[in-house]
């Protein structure tokens, strides 16, 4: 099993180019199950999770290709893919494929607004807590769907196709606004989604669907209105820069001080963060090729933050944010209100010297005058990524196990550090 070795102490200086978003890469691949004719998404991520997806999908019959590497062409940008489901060979998402990856639950949308039919397995648990189902299930039901859960899958019926409907979600879930978003592409008649998520990746999929003939309004506000119609084409669609891995590289180097423009990034797409960083003593301005993030080494200042639902802080940059404190003047307190078993790095962190004490969802981050690096276990994505940062800062060597996490999420994240100054490695088992 890999692991990612790094000696501390060195500020980061250069360009990082930032990866297509994973988190509006997935659903765009789902929504190659709408259409006979071919979808082709630009700047997708080589990620494990893009390679899990695809994997699935090609079991429902999505015939998958990708673009040769172009003369010249940086590994570290993103991949041109293109999906056909020109035939639907089977609806049946089995638990040994959903059970590695949740967001391939999402298909169950899709399949049954085309074929009538989906059989999905539920997705099971979850390290970072539960994300119940409930809310596909409740929604596709108010789109006219028979809705069964037998041994563990959810059957999902309507052979005379869906009907447009009203579904008001009781909490704000990004999944459910997804997979519904694309139901009700093929519904008769509207559909409104009430509560809907307002998420960048929520934007880009609408947008896609669009381009794809679907009718949709208010994408990015809390009311989302979709006018069903027969059938959608092929299209061609560019991924949104990852705000996450964004913010991931701008909290490092105001960790470590330096100087690193991140190529690509937007900062329409995450504020909130951007304003705390900014608050802690970062400098960021765009430029004509992305984004600069700037530290001079003084001292970093202690902020509290709240996790919430977009636009405002985002529970991926939680764990993240949290390694920074470590290091800021004073104490910060870190809310988490998305997620509740999200502080699992907080022990890990411990190990570096970092001071932190949980109280229900909050944590109390008392700022140490310097971290110490030692080996540390990663538990899930964001986590791995917040020993990443702390490793950075560290005195001395940190070892992060088990980074398997990490290339879910992060695309060769050792290679584009290193590229700035930071003395890392992974250590191939």
């Amino acid at each position: 099993m890999d692991s990612i070795k790094i000696v501390g102490g060195t500020q980061l200086n250069g360009a990082i180019p930032i990866s297509g978003a994973k988190n509006a890469a997935l659903p765009l691949m789902i929504a190659s199950l709408l259409t006979d004719e071919t979808l082709t998404l630009e700047n997708v991520p080589r990620l494990r999770d893009v390679a899990q997806l695809t994997h699935i999908l090609t079991n429902h019959g999505v015939d998958y290709s990708v673009d040769g590497k172009r003369l010249g062409q940086d590994q570290l940008t993103g991949q041109t893919v293109h999906l056909r489901a020109r035939e639907v060979v089977d609806t049946t998402a089995p638990y040994e494929l959903v059970s590695k990856m949740r967001a391939s639950f999402w298909v169950v949308g899709p399949l049954v607004a085309r074929m009538g039919r989906a059989r999905v397995s539920l997705p099971g648990g979850c390290a970072i807590g539960t994300r119940p189902v409930d809310f596909f299930i409740e929604g596709l039901k108010a789109l006219g769907a028979d809705i069964d859960i037998d041994s563990g899958y959810v059957v999902a019926q309507a052979p005379n196709g869906l009907r447009g409907g009203r579904v008001t979600f009781p909490k704000v879930s990004v999944g459910a606004t997804h997979t519904l978003m694309m139901a009700a592409a093929l519904a008769r008649g509207e559909t409104e989604l009430v509560n809907a998520a307002r998420e960048p990746e929520v934007v880009d999929l609408a947008d896609c669907l669009v381009g794809m003939g679907a009718r949709i309004e208010g994408a990015g506000t809390g009311t989302i209105r979709i006018q069903g119609v027969e059938r959608l084409s092929g299209h061609r669609h560019s991924v949104i820069p990852d705000r996450i891995e964004t913010g991931t590289y701008a909290m490092a180097v105001a960790m470590t001080g330096g100087d690193v423009v991140l190529e690509g990034a937007r900062g329409d797409l995450l504020e909130a963060a951007l304003d705390v960083l900014r608050q802690t003593g970062a400098e960021i301005t765009e430029t004509n090729s992305g984004l600069r993030i700037y530290r001079n080494g003084n001292g970093i200042a202690s902020v509290d933050v709240t996790t919430e639902p977009y636009p405002g802080f985002p529970t991926d940059l939680q764990a993240q944010f949290m390694a920074l404190m470590t290091r800021a003047h004073g104490h910060s307190r870190i809310t988490e209100t998305i997620f509740e078993n999200r502080f699992m790095h907080v022990q890990e962190l411990a190990r570096l010297g970092a001071r932190i004490r949980i109280d229900g969802h909050t944590a109390i981050v008392e700022g140490v005058p310097a971290l110490r690096g030692a080996p540390v276990m990663a538990t899930d994505l964001r986590a791995s990524v917040s020993l990443v940062i702390a490793g950075l800062a560290a005195e001395g060597e940190t070892t992060v196990s088990r980074v398997y996490h990490l290339d879910r999420g992060f695309e060769r994240l050792e290679e584009k550090l290193g590229r700035c100054g930071a003395q890392i490695e992974r250590i191939s088992a």
